[in-house]
């Protein structure tokens, strides 16, 4: 799982019938937890806001988290962060 800040959203019209109805967030992970310049997409089922700051789970857990155990999801915002706590 990482931290990451959500930066901007995507819009698919054309998608696996498996991903119809979900809303997709651009993740930049913390710096501690990350590349410089890295970001990924992921599959956003909680209500996430750009500006947040989320956790995020990928690989088979996001999938399991997020509820869509046959879609090809490789990244979920599963929370929210109320209190960053010098994550930064």
């Amino acid at each position: 799982m990482i931290v990451g800040k959500v930066v901007g959203s995507i819009v698919s019209t054309r998608k696996s019938e498996n991903l119809v109805g979900n809303k997709f967030m651009i993740i930049e992970p913390i710096s501690r937890m990350s590349g410089p310049n890295s970001q990924l997409v992921a599959i956003d089922n909680i209500g996430a806001g750009i500006g947040e700051v989320v956790l995020v789970a990928q690989g088979s857990a996001a999938r399991i988290g997020c509820g869509l155990e046959k879609a090809p999801v490789d990244a979920a915002i599963v929370g929210i962060v109320d209190d960053e706590c010098g994550l930064e």
